[in-house]
């Protein structure tokens, strides 16, 4: 699939992963319309890239996904690509009791946000002669890393979810891809220290992303970079061995 002169909306673009994703899509003629919650991220990004559309919408709200669809029916009804990318992740004690609005929190942003986003956009994607949905996994999704137990629920819920949306739209225009991040430098790897991440080759999101749309436009549904393709492997053949090891430094 060519990304060339398309209309993309990109949810959780105000930083890391997103941001990478909003500046390299400009860079190949799009148009490039990102979303966030946090209103002083989205101030900065309109003064240092003001080529970028921004507009505050919260993927955990379904009335702000309603707002926002028609906001971009409004404006922007050529929209062709969306990519779900907004999401968090929480290093959790399960042995300890927690606050359900904490626990909810991920499941919220990660698998209930895009779903919803896609039940609300999808029948504007299908009426293009091409379109894209583009959801943004884990390597997690293979196999838990259990200090982020819910981050890494809620990556395999969005994996399965993913398989049976493609399925769902094989016969319609709009393709259905998967991008599965190994760790990345990204604001989330601040709550991680050093031992934690030992032996791990972290991949910088210019990397994740230049890799990523070089897949897509070779119609590679589901994209694996850097160490997420030897965790799916590993997980298939070995995935008690891969789980004692992700368990290792709790």
């Amino acid at each position: 699939m060519k990304i060339k002169n398309k209309t993309i909306l990109i949810t959780g673009g105000s930083s890391g992963i997103g941001l990478e994703f909003a500046k390299q899509l400009y860079q190949q003629e799009n148009k490039v319309i990102i979303t966030g919650k946090n209103s002083e991220k989205l101030e900065r990004i309109k003064k240092d890239y003001p080529h970028l559309k921004t507009i505050k919408s919260d993927v955990s709200q379904s009335n702000e996904i309603a707002s926002l669809f028609q906001y971009i029916v409004k404006h922007y009804s050529d929209l062709s690509i969306l990519i779900n990318n907004a999401g968090i992740g929480k290093k959790i004690d399960l042995t300890q009791s927690h606050n359900v609005n904490l626990l909810n929190e991920e499941i919220l942003v990660n698998l209930y946000g895009p779903i919803v986003m896609v039940n609300q956009f999808l029948p504007l994607l299908l009426k293009l002669p091409e379109a894209a949905i583009i959801n943004i996994t884990s390597a997690l999704a293979f196999s838990p890393y259990p200090a982020v137990p819910i981050y890494s629920a809620t990556k395999a819920g969005l994996q399965s979810y993913t398989s049976s949306l493609r399925m769902q739209l094989r016969n319609t225009s709009v393709k259905v891809f998967e991008i599965a991040p190994p760790s990345t430098q990204t604001e989330m790897l601040n709550g991680f220290g050093s031992r934690e991440l030992k032996n791990i080759n972290i991949m910088s999101p210019q990397k994740l992303v230049k890799i990523s749309l070089e897949k897509i436009e070779q119609n590679q549904e589901q994209i694996c970079p850097g160490q997420t393709a030897q965790l799916k492997y590993m997980s298939r053949i070995a995935p008690q061995f891969v789980l004692r090891q992700m368990s290792r430094h709790l």
